[in-house]
């Protein structure tokens, strides 16, 4: 199974993708269905574990996405699994160090590369048997979460850890490491400041900066600045507000 989301990188042009809080095949399957390039399965935030997370891979695996996963932390086991369970792409939170970031590349790659141990149960179908080991170091995304002051301050030496495609920034917790309010759509002008100059040295080193968005309003300016990767809200914010939309327009329309 091909990366889409290097597919899209190396066609020049932005990754639409998904999240998934809710702990349903179902869900993920209709998600998968509506045009995204990537789903992304929260194990940190969501209400999601790990079987919930293969339940949505199978339920997506008949769709032409790529199956992602936000792991709780930065730790081999964790990482290890659920790539065995079929990721191609990890975005791991709280990432603020360089060796941080190695210490990720190491938990998610093969020897020589890394220390991930050989077990790939439910990856290996993606794959004839033995050739899953011989692409995952250079197929699969990862993407180190970018949210604190701290790693900000450490930019460029994260960035220039060999083995990670670019960072994901966590709207609502750097602005909170800033003394601001958590929200997703940011506009205050240090902050737009910091994304700046995240693009720009991503794209120096031929990097992909990524950012969670609370619909297409942000991520259309999101893409415009320059980012490469941009998350639509998630399932249950998608629906809460199609849902209000739908409850206030029938109130209106039908005088309450």
């Amino acid at each position: 199974m091909a990366n889409k989301v290097k597919q899209v990188w190396a066609s020049g042009k932005a990754v639409v993708n998904a999240w998934l809080a809710i702990p349903s095949g179902f869900s993920a399957e209709v998600i998968a269905q509506c045009g995204f390039d990537s789903v992304t399965v929260d194990m940190q935030h969501g209400v999601q574990d790990y079987q919930s997370m293969v339940q949505c891979f199978q339920s997506m695996h008949a769709h032409p996405v790529t199956p992602m996963v936000r792991v709780p932390w930065n730790e081999p086991g964790i990482i290890g699994k659920v790539l065995d369970g079929g990721a191609y792409g990890v975005i791991c939170p709280m990432v603020n160090t360089p060796q941080e970031a190695k210490n990720l590349v190491s938990y998610a790659k093969y020897p020589p590369k890394g220390v991930r141990s050989n077990g790939p149960i439910r990856a290996g179908m993606y794959g004839s048997a033995g050739t899953y080991q011989q692409t995952a170091n250079d197929e699969i995304v990862l993407l180190p979460m970018m949210e604190t002051k701290t790693a900000v301050e450490n930019m460029e030496a994260i960035l220039d850890v060999e083995g990670i495609d670019g960072v994901y920034i966590g709207p609502s917790d750097l602005g909170f490491s800033y003394g601001l309010v958590p929200k997703l759509d940011r506009d205050e002008p240090e902050i737009l400041k910091i994304y700046e100059k995240i693009i720009k040295e991503c794209g120096k080193r031929g990097l992909n900066p990524g950012i969670h968005c609370s619909g297409a309003e942000g991520a259309v300016r999101a893409i415009n600045m320059g980012f490469k990767l941009v998350t639509l809200s998630n399932e249950v914010g998608l629906m809460q507000v199609y849902a209000r939309m739908q409850v206030n327009q029938t109130r209106e329309k039908s005088g309450g």
